[in-house]
């Protein structure tokens, strides 16, 4: 028996010797095979999409339904909700390896081959026919739909030049140079973006997914292809960018809305698993928790505020982004006054604006305003939610008495921690108040420092003190008080709860 170094057959006798594989080879489709193992996964109660959070209960179950029903289908969902990710992860439930006769561009199936040189070799070389062997990986392609693919690109097209190498006729199926849906044989094919991919690209899809067949300059091939089609879409794009055609639409087995996550600890979980936050530096770098919660909860807001298009949506990638640069902001900061801890501040969250504004697209009224101003609102209306939550029904009213008697505070990001730590130490019951945040008195200045900032900017959030870029932390300036039935006051109370 002829086998390769990792003991896998080479030719297609030794092949035909794994009885249990020669048996199911031919009548096995990638679609059964998917189903096999994921109900093999689904019975050991295994992990199916491990990294995907927050679609245990909505998306996943019917991703598993979808492919337990053998169908093709489509991930719907805004920018940024691991639509891609999670279609790239099906290639997981494939086999290790497969056999293919070796050299064969469609990845023919040794027992029933497909193309007319794969059964040539075959009838010619007999059981002396090389296999070759297809990882899980290899078996997984994937394409962005863009309005300049071609039907050659996607199909094929018959190769001139090629002809006339082999001195065939050009009407030979030999002649045939295959596109990116025969070259996925026996594996999942998936197009990102949908809707981008031209009408008449959209129909050649049809007998490909119905019947198997297609025609290339006209010429009929009977390609009965073995595929798993999967495809993604923003569906707010559709007018804009273009559609999916109903047929094609109708020939999609399952529809699965996606969405953002739905609670903050879903949010901040992806948002730690993706970003880059763990990093090498001469520093120690360490962040908050609730530095971590105020970015997570800066992204709830904006998906919430009615100045952000919520047709184009607010993408995960905003507080990942977000968070980087923060840390990064925090780290420079440590670096450049001789900190040997770098921990995110409050207003490191400013700093950040770069990485906020130009994930946002605002409606008519937003562009008014301006998307610092938008940016900068919501940054105060996060660590507002983040504060109340943690502070709620806090007596702080030592802290606001110190600047109502005249004590104002400007903190300035070039100042040594402990400066800082000398300066917030003059402000009564500030730091005591910091234990609330689970810190000690044995903590680095730093990290006092960075929770005494945020109790601040959370009481400049409730408009308890004021603050501006010249003066920094002061009194807020008392104007008529809102009555409990005043609309602003209610509003107010709306947003912080």
């Amino acid at each position: 028996m002829t086998k390769s170094a990792a003991g896998l057959p080479e030719t297609l006798g030794a092949l035909r010797n794994y009885k249990d594989l020669a048996a199911k080879l031919p009548q096995r489709t990638v679609k059964d095979e998917l189903r096999e193992n994921l109900i093999c996964r689904l019975q050991k109660h295994e992990p199916l999409f491990p990294g995907i959070v927050g679609f245990d209960d909505t998306v996943v179950p019917q991703v598993v339904n979808a492919v337990l029903s053998r169908h093709n289908f489509i991930l719907l969902g805004l920018r940024g909700q691991a639509k891609t990710r999670l279609i790239r992860m099906l290639a997981t439930l494939l086999d290790e390896r497969v056999p293919y006769i070796a050299g064969c561009e469609i990845r023919d199936n040794p027992f029933a081959p497909i193309c007319k040189s794969c059964r040539d070799k075959i009838h010619k070389l007999g059981d002396d026919t090389p296999i070759a062997w297809l990882s899980r990986e290899e078996r997984y392609v994937e394409k962005l739909a863009t309005p300049d693919v071609t039907i050659a690109d996607m199909i094929g097209d018959i190769d001139p030049i090629k002809a006339a190498r082999a001195g065939q006729n050009i009407a030979d199926e030999l002649t045939v140079h295959y596109g990116l849906l025969p070259r996925a044989n026996r594996g999942i094919f998936a197009i990102n973006e949908l809707p981008d991919l031209a009408g008449k690209i959209q129909v050649g899809l049809f007998n490909i997914m119905q019947e198997g067949d297609v025609q290339i300059k006209g010429y009929p091939v009977r390609l009965p292809l073995d595929l798993m089609l999967v495809f993604t879409a923003n569906p707010e794009d559709y007018t804009a960018r273009g559609k999916i055609i109903t047929p094609l639409k109708d020939r999609i087995g399952s529809e699965i809305r996606t969405h953002y996550p739905v609670a903050l600890d879903h949010g901040m979980a992806i948002t730690e698993q993706e970003s880059w936050a763990k990093r090498t530096a001469p520093i120690e770098i360490r962040v908050p928790s609730y530095i971590r919660e105020a970015v997570e909860q800066l992204a709830f807001s904006a998906r919430e505020d009615k100045r952000v298009d919520k047709r184009s949506g607010v993408s995960q990638r905003l507080p990942i982004s977000v968070l980087e640069n923060v840390i990064s902001n925090a780290e420079r900061r440590a670096l450049s006054i001789g900190d040997a801890v770098a921990v995110p501040r409050v207003m490191d969250i400013y700093a950040a604006l770069p990485s906020i504004t130009g994930k946002l697209e605002l409606e008519y009224e937003g562009e008014l305003k301006g998307g610092d101003a938008i940016a900068r609102e919501l940054i105060r209306l996060a660590v507002g939610k983040v504060y109340t939550r943690i502070f709620d029904g806090e007596n702080m009213s030592t802290i606001i008495q110190w600047f109502e008697l005249g004590g104002s505070l400007k903190l300035d990001e070039t100042q040594p921690s402990s400066d800082m730590i000398k300066q917030l130490s003059g402000i009564q019951g500030l730091l005591e108040k910091t234990k609330l945040l689970g810190l000690g008195a044995s903590e680095p200045d730093a990290v006092r420092a960075a929770a005494a900032e945020f109790i601040l900017e959370g009481l400049y959030a409730h408009r308890r003190i004021s603050r501006n870029e010249e003066i920094g932390y002061t009194a807020e300036v008392r104007r008529r008080e809102p009555g409990p039935d005043d609309p602003k006051a209610k509003a107010q109370r709306r947003n912080y709860q």
